[in-house]
């Protein structure tokens, strides 16, 4: 008897209300995100029998990707990162076999502010931790080299951190970060072209919309309490590749049945438990335990009326959500050699080499080294990705005017690419990208267990101590399927413990 079947939970006779022909799992999994996923490979680790319901094609919720028709590729909805203190997303990568297809970055290249005059190129700053210096000093180099900002700014922004660094965690947290910076007494410069350059970046919401818990948790987890923290990791294939291909067969090897374009309409309730999922199509599967890992949008449509209006349920309509939009660019020819770039001051905030071979190795550009008009190596389009963050404004302009101002970025900063010829260009808008960390937010993430004793909930939109990250759908997961182990009798620790 195979492993799994011997860890398989012996359930008593089914329930009286259900109809257990269509019994097939012990736990059903609503929803193929990574918050879905996380529970599902928790769950199956421990020999529990899931059924892992998608409505879509494909598996990874919103970190997913999909062919574009004019180039062929297979191009992701948007650039996905991790950072080094993402150790539970880390874990789910590590189990699932997934970690080799990620790379850690060993430095950033920041690309400082326009110059008002036009006349003086972008600086070039490397972002990279100083070799055998403990956190949380680790990066003061790198700060320090960050050119574009005065030596008071430099000193303003120490201040901040090491203030940030002291305070105590805050979980009721009632201030924006933008009154914790005038509370602060930082300069201009240093809010617009440090703490908003990082805060958009990693909460898509402008800093007065950005609670001080949550921009808190960025700076401490991300940069000042371990060494490798703020490293980014960026997967090396498609999203898709990694979701639906490679994980999908870690999921069939642990006996999880998968059933993509399954809507469901609805979960039915019997004597105050959640007995079963109805499907779009009419159909219904029974289990014992399930899990909800859809979306906030999505979660309360598919609960039972009666208790969609408990103060624990009810509180989840009242969460705002903040758009990120994706320019997709391909060229002719080179635009630049690094792997990637944060560009500051401007409307483009990321940008991304995304051409097979190329921005693997490209070290140390600055806007005097041109790069080649053409690559024998490379016969295809060059392939870019630039991530713009807190995108409201963006989306509600044409996307030919937003892909004009970009590319007159890129070739402003790179003026040896004046000539490339732009083959094509796509602008993906997704409207409900994350939650948005205001003020009191916290207050209104429900917790992983449900008013329902049978049902858990799990999404970066629960209550995990974290942001809306890739980091907190999988601790949403994980935390799903303690509780559901923990009802069925196996009892299993899988939340990581945070960098230290």
């Amino acid at each position: 008897m195979a492993q799994g079947q011997q860890n398989r939970v012996d359930y008593d006779e089914c329930d009286r209300h259900v109809d257990y022909s269509l019994c097939m799992s012990d736990v059903i999994v609503i929803g193929g995100g990574l918050a879905g996923l996380a529970a599902s490979v928790a769950l199956a680790q421990a020999g529990v029998k899931v059924t892992l319901l998608e409505s879509r094609p494909r598996l990874g919720g919103r970190a997913s990707s999909f062919e574009d028709a004019a180039t062929g590729e297979l191009i992701d909805n948007c650039q996905h990162v991790a950072m080094g203190c993402c150790t539970n997303f880390r874990h789910f990568c590590r189990v699932t076999g997934l970690a080799p297809f990620f790379r850690d970055e060993e430095q950033l290249t920041f690309v400082g502010p326009p110059d008002p005059s036009g006349r003086q190129p972008p600086e070039f700053c490397r972002f990279a931790a100083t070799p055998f210096i403990s956190a949380p000093f680790h990066l003061g180099r790198a700060l320090w080299g960050l050119g574009y900002l005065s030596l008071r700014d430099k000193f303003a922004i120490a201040r901040g951190l090491f203030s940030l660094r002291m305070a105590k965690p805050l979980t009721n947290d009632r201030t924006s970060f933008a009154e914790w910076l005038g509370r602060q007494r930082q300069p201009t410069n240093a809010i617009e072209y440090f703490w908003n350059v990082v805060l958009v970046s990693a909460l898509s919401e402008s800093l007065d919309r950005i609670s001080l818990a949550a921009g808190r948790k960025v700076f401490v987890d991300g940069f000042l309490t371990n060494r490798e923290g703020w490293k980014v990791s960026l997967p090396t294939v498609p999203l898709d590749e990694l979701y639906s291909g490679t994980l999908s067969q870690w999921l069939a090897a642990h006996d999880v049945e998968v059933r993509l374009k399954t809507g469901v309409e609805r979960l039915v309730m019997d004597d105050g438990a959640i007995s079963s999922v109805e499907l779009r199509n009419g159909e219904r599967l029974a289990a014992r335990q399930f899990v909800l890992a859809v979306t906030q949008q999505r979660a309360l449509s598919l609960l039972p009326e009666s208790i969609r209006t408990t103060p624990q349920l009810a509180a989840i309509e009242r969460l705002e959500t903040a758009p990120i939009a994706s320019v997709h660019l391909w060229f002719d020819r080179p635009i630049t050699l690094l792997p990637h770039a944060v560009l500051v001051g401007r409307l483009s905030q990321w940008v991304f080499n995304r051409s097979r071979g190329e921005g693997r190795g490209a070290r140390g550009e600055n806007a005097s080294m041109p790069v080649p008009r053409s690559s024998p190596l490379a016969p295809r389009p060059f392939y870019y990705q630039v991530v713009i963050s807190n995108a409201r404004e963006m989306a509600e302009r044409p996307q030919s005017d937003v892909v004009a101002d970009v590319v007159a970025e890129l070739k402003a900063i790179w003026p040896w690419a004046a000539d490339a010829k732009l083959l094509h260009s796509r602008v993906i808008v997704e409207h409900h990208a994350v939650f948005s960390p205001l003020p009191r937010s916290e207050e209104l993430r429900p917790p992983q267990q449900s008013p329902i004793e049978n049902l858990q909930l799990a999404g970066d939109w629960t209550r995990t101590g974290w942001p809306a990250t890739m980091e907190g759908a999988v601790r949403s997961g994980f935390l799903a399927a303690e509780n559901v182990l923990t009802k069925i009798g196996r009892p299993a620790k899988w939340l990581q413990p945070d960098l230290q």
